[in-house]
């Protein structure tokens, strides 16, 4: 399966005048070949591509037509290819190289699996606690390096994490950026910390409640904050719910674990270190 990494849910832009995504077999690029159109999002195209200089497939992101004029775009696409491009983790996806002309592309290596959010809504009961405290341990080995390497994700999602056999990877970093202040509602609704939520300052504490919340989704298959969407900051982060009271069977340990990554204030949430020093012990 070819996996697209896009930004954000793949939501068409109201306009009617854009220009369709290219079809089966055009030209991309010099030596890029489009296989199939993958997702198209607010901002951005992702195509299936044969790369001719490499004599494989791989994933293509590029601007959509109508936003190729667009700084702030343009700029989070260029960043997202440089700093994917040397980053050296196997659990973050590999980018090969940023393409200038005819348009800002950057190419990718293809994924097989499906993403995380995907298998969670084809399996009919949560994550089993083996897997949960593997995948927990791959995303937090991946978020580890990428603090070290100056960065915080930011968008720390299920859709943002594909699962192959197993094996996690955490994409999409296009919001990725160096820790300090950050506007409010940089993120996915239902996922931002509340300093996300507010606007503050973004540290690596932003990524272990995004940690949190997907720990919580896969072993319990809902998100503790049930009014998120419908009540404003602060009021529906006082209603968290303990992840033992959705999924009574989960180790002690691990649950206390996973609620501590949701810790309101960031100072509380345990360093990223903590995080996989404690899930080895389930691994």
């Amino acid at each position: 399966m070819n996996v697209p990494m896009t930004t954000s849910p793949s939501t068409l832009s109201p306009a009617t005048d854009v220009a369709p995504p290219l079809p089966d077999g055009a030209e991309l690029a010099l030596g890029l070949t489009t296989v199939e159109h993958l997702s198209r999002n607010r901002a951005l195209d992702v195509y299936d591509v044969w790369d001719a200089r490499r004599h494989c497939r791989c994933v293509a992101k590029t601007l959509r037509p109508d936003r190729l004029g667009e700084e702030r775009v343009v700029a989070r696409l260029r960043q997202e290819g440089a700093l994917l491009a040397r980053l050296g983790h196997p659990h973050i996806v590999r980018a090969y190289e940023t393409r200038e002309e005819p348009q800002l592309i950057v190419v990718l290596e293809t994924l097989s699996g499906e993403t995380l959010d995907h298998l969670l809504e084809s399996e009919s009961r949560p994550m089993p606690v083996e897997q949960l405290a593997l995948l927990g341990l791959h995303l937090a080995s991946a978020l580890a390096y990428l603090h070290g390497e100056g960065y915080v994700h930011v968008d720390v999602k299920p859709s943002n994490v594909i699962i192959d056999q197993g094996w996690a990877k955490l994409l999409d970093l296009s919001l990725s950026r160096p820790p300090g202040p950050g506007p409010a509602g940089m993120g996915t609704a239902c996922y931002l910390s509340p300093e996300q939520a507010r606007g503050g300052c973004f540290t690596a504490a932003v990524d272990v409640w995004g940690l949190g919340m997907v720990l919580f989704d896969a072993a319990t298959r809902r998100l503790p904050f049930p009014d998120l969407e419908r009540v404003r900051y602060p009021q529906a982060y006082l209603s968290a719910l303990p992840v033992r009271v959705a999924r009574p069977s989960l180790p002690r340990d691990l649950a206390l674990l996973i609620d501590a990554c949701l810790e309101h204030a960031p100072e509380q949430r345990p360093a990223i270190t903590d995080v996989l020093e404690a899930l080895e012990a389930f691994v």
